[in-house]
């Protein structure tokens, strides 16, 4: 089905991402995984292109304000080669928007340049006693004169090995009988600070070139001008960012299953069984015209919601209708792909097995499938 969402300017980036990423990702890609994470000097790469700088001003050394589009092409284009950069887009697509919307002038003239040259940003929520519930979060920050002294363990923190800055979600006070949601603060520190500890990197299913951690604090002194926003106010800054996160989500799960079509494609025409190929079967035509049909759905879906999000317009519930609609999709039709390659689906060498393991967390992160569904439903009076 022919989209409409690009023009000639955004084909021609998409060109330049695909010939950066044959260069500078494909022969190296096995490395990353075997390491667990995507190096620092790439993302150094990765800024140089004026990528890490989207919607950081100019005066900052960013790009600019830039359409959403890009975001969608490069995604688009990482998983159409089989590979991954790790957590950029939680860096620059995720967290950055955390800091251009409550960083003060100081602050930005401090974090912004570097960023733009491709500096990485985590943040620091999930405690092992609290997921979901944020109002739960025991790390806790005690103000010493021009310090916030801070003490407490987070885990499952992606990035938190190669992130310059971390944005840390703490509590700065107790919560009140009337709303444990209150007093809880971000503050942004530097990764080179004493007391701060990265621990065990967490073996995952999938996504092997995206670092995550259990990571502790022990009496890390940060500077009171790294407080962002206002001390106490942490829970209402942190809605705000979830629609593009899940948009972003959506766009993600949509490529990857575009791939998946792809690599099955190929794979059953130049397979034989039978003294023919795979490909000559029925049962495998009709099997990938269903595939490219969901995949064409979802498409349609997250091309509408990437227009609204550049249009200012995208909404909470758009947002959770794209996500939950595309990662469902994703999974059924990845696991159909898969089944069409046989026993080579599970051999890790073949890219359709990493993007099954890769995709299953897209129905977990970022809201589940049942709150996005939630969600919805409220947006209709439910």
């Amino acid at each position: 089905m022919k989209r409409t969402v690009y023009n000639e300017d955004h084909e021609a980036f998409r060109k330049t991402i695909r010939e950066f990423i044959a260069r500078e990702v494909v022969p190296v890609f096995p490395e990353w995984e075997k390491q667990g994470c995507v190096p620092r000097e790439f993302h150094h790469k990765f800024g140089a292109l004026g990528i890490s700088g989207f919607d950081i001003p100019e005066e900052y050394g960013g790009a600019g304000e830039v359409s959403y589009r890009y975001n969608a092409i490069i995604t688009e284009e990482v998983f159409a080669a089989g590979v991954n950069f790790g957590n950029w887009n939680m860096s620059t697509g995720i967290i950055l928007p955390y800091l251009l919307d409550l960083a003060n002038e100081e602050q930005r003239r401090r974090w912004l340049p570097g960023i733009a040259a491709g500096d990485q940003l985590a943040i620091a929520m999930t405690e092992p006693g609290a997921g979901s519930d944020l109002a739960g979060i025991t790390t806790s920050a005690r103000r010493e004169g021009e310090y916030y002294v801070l003490n407490g363990a987070k885990t499952f923190i992606s990035n938190s090995s190669v992130a310059t800055l971390m944005i840390v979600v703490c509590r700065t006070s107790a919560p009140s009988a009337e709303d444990r949601r209150t007093g809880l603060t971000l503050l942004v520190m530097d990764t080179s600070s004493e007391g701060f500890q990265v621990h065990r990197r967490l073996e995952k299913i999938g996504l092997k070139t995206s670092d995550t951690c259990e990571i502790s604090f022990t009496e890390v002194k940060i500077p009171v001008e790294n407080l962002l926003g206002e001390e106490g106010q942490a829970f209402g800054y942190l809605g705000r960012n979830l629609p593009r996160e899940r948009l972003g989500l959506a766009v993600q799960t949509c490529a990857q299953a575009a791939a998946a079509i792809d690599f099955a494609r190929d794979y059953v025409r130049h397979r034989e069984i039978f003294g023919k190929s795979v490909a000559s079967f029925q049962n495998t035509k009709f099997v990938l015209a269903e595939c490219a049909t969901e995949q064409a759905a979802a498409q349609a879906l997250v091309d509408k919601a990437v227009e609204l999000e550049d249009a200012g317009e995208l909404t909470p519930a758009d947002a959770a209708m794209a996500k939950v609609f595309c990662t469902e999709m994703a999974g059924r039709v990845i696991d159909k792909c898969l089944q069409l390659h046989g026993g080579y689906g599970y051999v890790l060498e073949y890219p359709i097995a990493r993007l099954y393991a890769d995709t299953r967390i897209s129905r977990i992160v970022g809201g589940t499938s049942e709150v996005m569904k939630t969600i919805i439903a409220k947006s209709m009076g439910l």
